[in-house]
């Protein structure tokens, strides 16, 4: 029997939303769900996605029919009324025989989308289907492009392990929040061939989901990167036709292409826009309404000034412009330089936590040389704040995502693209409720904003990581058989048990540290060496971890999220990509500067006179010591920072383009003996300067300065500048070693300083151009 849903005209109320916490609370466990004959296949697909995530919730599978009982039980009747977009009313019918749930759908996305906010709305437990008596939502969407990039490729921390059937669960998954779009990416890309995880083949896959976002009548775009050397020569762009023709000739739906100008690709916007002009059209042949999109990301102050020429004569083949990372200019500018015709979609890397577009402010040094560039990395509050800062330039987003890491923020951005004034600590009840356990909603809530807190401030210090772990351990304990399977559970606890381990450890090695330096104050004459073998006795304590137990859980769910949503932590025991969300790899990081200290310890152990074993203990000893009446910065570290000028600040600026970030340097291998402090650096991006200033100098004196830069991978060259008049060094390349530099007299003879760190004008790329670790203003 075919099973369809009743269309019917509904008024249309004004726009609200009214939940009482303390309403009586109705039982639909008997629940029938009724359907007339002519509902289209998207619409017959919300139905059968409402009565199967009752039934994995509940074990309840409602029944499905074309008309109502007569008998007084329960009923879930879905409509069709007209109004805004995508919009829907939901209500509940108390009175009569039975109570009813009446969805409203202003189309048939609009129905999708409130069959996915009842079911985020009710609550639902083994054998048992509730609803509060007084739900009355009446609702249409803010932003009219509310999505997220799905790219079933190698360099993804886990989507590369999916199968068709999972891949349709997450769809569904994200279109309850409301997403009305997806984002796929093509078998060739910045990436490896293929993958050791891949059930099928990408272009196989790649046709899957844009059939699955069909079904569900969502739109598929496709990030499609210009990879090749050459777009100015005919047999490339020829080849090119044909390569992309073959993928969009595969997929039964396409909607939108995005090609990005940078990361990857390296073509002039000239060659660039004349190539993206053919393949439009050839797009057209198999998608006759598809659209094309570019970014200007990557592009150097000469191509951006090529591009905003090339905008302002409207190309009338380009639809719209994505506002993505690495783009020079921060994206009100690019919203004043383009004509208005060409609309701007957002395009939010939610994935990455640092060498990103919106790095995790302040992040302690220990959490980013640990858990690294791509980790579980729920920022409900900080995702809030982006999101409404650049949402008024835009028509909505499709986040930049690399796996299921960032699975939280995702839910973030759809419910603010629906509602940008949302309650962030209701999302999080609705997604702790809907995908863990009604009854653990609110703790789990509780427990996300509490990872987010535990990435805030020095970690040292931060008591709130022991509070979270508390949390997240009452909930384990708690917890049921399903819920312990729950991935997304899983990926919580993966965060509570790991930032907790890295925060005792943290505090156990410091102390290592400090003990052994102890030892080293002691030495002297023939004790030289025997307080150096004592000090090294100290750091090889390193070896009694400070909470096995705690490292212990966080491999075990390692394996379970392996398991469950193929979660690739580790490269060599689940074949991930190094750096690609694989910090199980990386949990032992040294938080201490043991590989320098036991470096610098074998080169005392090579010299012969004591005077030369005792120059270098006192070269460690008084390593941060700037002399009497000096000054220190450790500049990648957000607490011992006294002299950097910070900017605007994280609140206002999230990208960092006037304000100063610190950041983990990404050129050394884990290991190499440097001192901890030159493994991260403070800068700003592209051609902003970075400034330090000094006041309460004395006037009488001079000064030294001493200063190490970060390693330089890009051959970009810094100059540095005391108060906009004296050059303290012309453009060199950055390196990590100390160099030392006289101030003139001059520009200290006020008593204040300000030391300007400039970089070359004009670079595209990621824009990382400073990068500058420890600075020491010396009397001499």
């Amino acid at each position: 029997m075919r099973r369809f849903l009743i269309l019917a005209l509904v008024p249309l109320a004004a726009c609200c939303r009214c939940l009482a916490a303390d309403a009586p609370m109705l039982d639909f466990s008997k629940v029938v769900v009724i359907a007339p004959p002519d509902a289209n296949r998207q619409e017959q697909k919300a139905v059968q996605m409402l009565v199967d995530e009752i039934a994995v919730r509940t074990q309840i599978r409602p029944l499905i029919t074309q008309s109502a009982p007569t008998d007084a039980i329960p009923l879930i009747v879905l409509a069709r009324q007209t109004g805004p977009a995508e919009g829907y009313h939901i209500s509940v019918e108390s009175s009569g025989s039975g109570p009813k749930i009446l969805i409203t759908g202003n189309d048939s996305r609009g129905l999708l989308f409130g069959v996915g906010r009842l079911l985020r709305t009710l609550r639902l437990s083994r054998q048992k289907i509730e609803l509060a008596s007084d739900i009355k939502i009446d609702t249409a969407p803010k932003a009219s492009l509310r999505g997220h990039q799905l790219g079933y490729r190698p360099k993804t921390n886990s989507y590369d392990g999916w199968t068709v059937a999972m891949w349709e669960q997450y769809i569904r998954d994200l279109t309850i929040f409301g997403i009305n779009a997806i984002e796929l990416i093509p078998p060739r890309s910045d990436d490896l061939a293929t993958s050791p995880h891949f059930p099928i083949p990408q272009m196989q896959m790649m046709s899957e989901m844009s059939r699955l976002a069909d079904d569900y009548g969502l739109d598929v775009w496709i990030w499609y990167p210009a990879l090749d050397r050459d777009y100015s020569d005919a047999k490339t762009v020829d080849t090119a036709i044909k390569e992309w023709g073959d993928v969009f000739s595969k997929l039964p739906r396409i909607d939108a292409v995005f090609v990005p100008g940078g990361d990857p690709g390296h073509t002039s916007p000239k060659v660039l826009m004349s190539f993206l002009e053919k393949q439009t059209e050839n797009l057209h042949r198999f998608h006759p309404k598809a659209t094309m999109w570019m970014s200007p990301q990557g592009f150097n102050a000469e191509w951006m000034s090529e591009w905003v020429q090339i905008m302002k004569q409207e190309p009338a083949w380009l639809t719209g412009v994505v506002y993505g990372p690495q783009v020079r200019l921060p994206l009100p500018e690019i919203r004043k330089l383009i004509p208005t015709k060409f609309p701007i979609r957002h395009y939010p890397d939610i994935t990455h936590s640092m060498h990103c577009q919106y790095p995790v402010p302040d992040w302690d040094p220990a959490f980013a040389l640990t858990e690294a560039r791509e980790p579980i990395n729920p920022r409900p509050r900080q995702m809030a704040k982006i999101y409404r800062l650049f949402a008024p330039q835009t028509i909505g987003f499709l986040t930049y995502s690399e796996g299921c890491n960032d699975d939280v923020n995702k839910v973030i951005w759809s419910a603010l693209g629906w509602d940008d004034q949302a309650d962030i600590s209701e999302v999080l009840r609705e997604y702790g409720r809907y995908f863990i356990a009604p009854e653990q909603a609110e703790h789990f809530a509780e427990g996300l904003l509490g990872l987010e807190k535990n990435w805030i401030g020095p970690l040292e210090q931060n008591q709130n990581v022991e509070a979270t772990l508390k949390l997240f351990q009452t909930m384990e304990k708690a917890s049921s058989p399903q819920m312990k399977l729950n991935w997304r559970f899983q990926q919580a606890l993966y965060r509570a048990y790991y930032d907790a381990y890295i925060y005792r450890r943290l505090n156990y090695e410091k102390k290592l540290e400090a003990d052994a330096l102890e030892q080293l104050r002691k030495a002297s004459g023939d004790e030289i060496l025997p307080a150096v073998d004592r000090a090294e006795q100290i750091l090889d304590l390193v070896a009694q971890k400070p909470a096995p137990e705690l490292r212990a859980r966080v491999f075990e769910l390692a394996e379970a999220l392996f398991q469950s949503i193929r979660m690739q932590l580790s490269v060599e025991k689940y074949g991930g990509i190094s750096g690609r969300g694989t910090n199980l790899d990386t949990i032992d990081t040294p938080l201490n500067n043991r590989a320098w200290l036991k470096q610098r310890f074998g080169i005392i152990r090579t010299l012969q006179h004591p005077d030369d074993r005792m120059k270098v203990i006192n070269e460690i000893l008084n390593w941060k010591n700037p002399g009497p009446r000096g000054f220190y910065d450790d500049l990648g570290n957000p607490s011992q920072q006294p002299h950097l000028v910070r900017g605007i600040g994280w609140e206002s600026d999230p990208a960092f383009y006037d304000s100063s970030m610190s950041r983990l340097e990404d050129r050394f291998s884990i290991g190499t003996p440097l001192p901890l402090s030159w493994w991260t650096t403070a800068g700003q991006l592209f051609d902003a300067p970075m400034q330090m200033r000094y006041a309460d100098l004395d006037k009488s004196a001079t000064y030294r300065l001493r200063l190490v830069y970060g390693h330089s991978s890009d051959n970009s060259q810094l100059r540095l500048i005391a108060n906009d008049k004296y050059e303290i060094h012309s453009p060199m390349n950055k390196q990590a070693q100390p160099f030392e530099f006289d101030i003139p007299p001059s520009a200290t003879s006020s008593g204040q300083l300000t030391l300007t760190f400039q970089p070359e004008a004009g670079r595209g790329g990621n824009g990382r151009l400073i990068n500058v670790a420890e600075v020491w203003l010396m009397q001499k």
